[in-house]
C-alpha cells in the first residue's frame, strides 16, 4: 500500500524487524562464521559479551525473521484483496508472481553480488510463490497447518533429546568404570568417543569447524577474490546441509500464520487492547522462558540434552507474536506512538535498508578492500556497532521519506513488477 492507504502499524512492525535483523547478522559479517557452528565464545566471551549474547538469543534471534514472515503472509492478503472474489482479476495473481520472481532475483544478487550467504529474500520468494493458493483457507485451517509444519522440529528434537539422554547416561557409567580400571563394553566405548567428539565440536575443535576457521582467516586476510569465494562457498555449504529447505519450511509455516493473523485482524491492529495483552503475556511467557532456558543450556558448553531442541521453533514463533502484540499496544499509547514513529519510515523502505546493511557490513566494514576491521571483536562490541548503524538508518529513512514516496529499491521493485515506471517523488499534500 502507498500513501494514505498504508497501515501505520504494519510499517512500524516491518521497520522494527528489518532494523533488528542487523544485530543478528553483523556477527556473521564480522566473523568468524565458524563460531555459529562451533564455539560461540570465539566471538568474544567477557561477562558483558555473555549477557549480550543471552539477551539476543532470548529476545531477538530468529524473531525478526518471524515478524517478517508474519508480515509476508499478511502482505499476500493486502496484495490479493481484489482476487478474493470468485472472478477476481488474473492481473492480481500475475502481479503477485512477478513481484516475487523479482524478489528471488534480488535475493540471488544479494548472495552472489553483495556476497551475503544469510540472505532471506530468496527464501521468502520461494515460499511466496507457493503461498498464493492458501489465501482462501479459513483461520481454522491456516493455524493448525502452520503449527503442524512448525512442529516437525519438535518431533526431531524429542528424538534427539532421548538419544542424548541415553548417551549421557552410558557415558557416565563408562566414566565410572574407567576410573575403577574396568573394561568397557562396545556400546560404552562408542558413547565415550561420541561424547568427546561433541565436546570438541562445542569447543570449535571439530575438523570441519577447524578447517572452516582456517579458510575464513585466509580469505579475510587475502584478496577480494578470496573473500568473495569464501562467502559464496559458505552459502553453497549452507544449501548442502539442507538449511535452504529448512528455511523454506520455517518461513512457509509462519507465513500461513501471518495470513491467519490478518484474517483475525491481529497483525493490523484491529483486535481489542485486552486481546493484545493476553497475546503478549502468553506468547512472551512461553517463548521467552523457553529461549532463556535454552540459552543457559548452551552456556554450559557440554553436550547435555537440551530442551531448546524441542521448543526452539514454537518459542521463536511465540516471541515473534509477542513482538507483534507489544508494538500494537505501543501504537495505541501516546508515548508508545512517539517511540515507534521513526520506525514507520524504516518500514516503508525496509527492502533498501536490508540490502544497505549487507553493503555496510560485508563490504565497507569487513571486506579486504574496505575498512578491513578484525574478526571476533566481541558480542557486546558488535551490538554497539549494530546500534550505531540502526540509528544511522533510522535517520536516513526519515529524511528520505520526507521527499520520496518510497525507498529507491522499493521503487525499482515496484516498477519492475508493474512493468512501468512508478511515481517516486512525494507529491505535495492537497489543500
Amino acid at each position: 500500500m502507498r500513501g494514505r492507504d498504508r497501515i501505520a502499524v504494519l510499517d512500524a512492525l516491518r521497520g522494527f524487524a528489518i532494523l533488528g535483523i542487523f544485530y543478528l547478522n553483523v556477527p556473521a559479517m564480522a566473523g568468524p562464521i565458524s563460531a555459529f557452528m562451533g564455539d560461540i565464545r570465539a566471538m568474544g566471551w567477557t561477562p558483558l559479551d555473555q549477557q549480550v549474547w543471552l539477551f539476543m538469543t532470548t529476545f531477538l534471534e530468529g524473531t525478526q525473521r518471524g515478524m517478517l514472515e508474519l508480515l509476508f503472509g499478511a502482505g499476500l492478503m493486502v496484495t490479493a484483496a481484489k482476487a478474493m472474489e470468485p472472478d477476481g482479476p488474473v492481473a492480481v495473481a500475475d502481479l503477485y508472481i512477478r513481484r516475487n520472481l523479482w524478489l528471488l532475483a534480488f535475493g540471488l544478487i544479494n548472495i552472489f553480488v553483495l556476497l551475503w550467504p544469510g540472505d532471506i529474500l530468496h527464501v521468502y520468494a520461494l515460499c511466496a510463490l507457493a503461498l498464493f493458493p492458501f489465501r482462501k483457507l479459513s483461520v481454522r485451517w491456516l493455524i493448525p497447518l502452520g503449527l503442524l509444519l512448525a512442529s516437525v522440529q519438535v518431533v526431531g528434537g524429542a528424538f534427539e533429546y532421548v538419544s542424548r539422554t541415553e548417551m549421557q547416561q552410558t557415558q557416565a557409567v563408562a566414566a565410572e568404570k574407567q576410573a575403577k580400571g574396568e573394561k568397557l563394553t562396545k556400546a560404552e566405548s562408542e558413547a565415550v568417543k561420541e561424547w568427546q567428539e561433541k565436546i570438541d565440536r562445542i569447543n570449535g575443535k571439530e575438523p570441519v569447524v577447524e578447517k572452516l576457521t582456517k579458510d575464513e582467516v585466509k580469505a579475510r586476510s587475502g584478496s577480494f577474490t578470496d573473500y568473495a569465494g569464501f562467502l559464496i562457498s559458505t552459502y553453497i555449504m549452507i544449501v548442502g546441509k539442507g538449511s535452504l529447505l529448512g528455511g523454506v519450511v520455517e518461513a512457509f509455516s509462519v507465513m500461513l500464520l501471518g495470513i491467519a493473523a490478518w484474517k483475525l485482524g491481529f497483525i493490523q491492529g484491529q483486535r481489542s487492547t485486552r486481546d493484545y495483552w493476553i497475546a503478549l503475556i502468553v506468547a512472551y511467557g512461553f517463548g521467552l522462558t523457553a529461549r532463556y532456558v535454552g540459552g543457559l543450556e548452551r552456556m554450559t558448553f557440554m553436550p547435555i540434552p537440551k530442551t531448546i531442541w524441542m521448543t526452539s521453533e514454537l518459542a521463536r514463533i511465540a516471541v515473534s507474536i509477542g513482538h507483534v502484540a507489544l508494538i500494537n499496544l505501543l501504537m495505541r499509547a501516546v508515548i508508545g506512538r512517539k517511540i515507534m514513529w521513526p520506525f514507520l519510515a524504516a518500514g516503508q523502505m525496509a527492502f533498501t535498508l536490508y540490502l544497505m546493511q549487507q553493503v555496510i557490513g560485508v563490504h565497507i566494514l569487513y571486506s579486504p578492500v574496505g575498512l578491513h576491521w578484525p574478526m571476533a571483536p566481541g558480542w557486546a562490541w558488535l551490538a554497539g556497532l549494530a546500534s550505531a548503524v540502526v540509528v544511522f538508518q533510522l535517520i536516513l529513512a526519515n529524511l528520505w521519506m520526507r521527499w520520496f514516496s518510497s525507498g529507491p529499491l522499493e521503487w525499482l521493485w515496484r516498477s519492475l513488477a508493474y512493468c512501468r515506471k512508478q511515481p517516486f517523488r512525494r507529491l505535495p499534500a492537497a489543500d
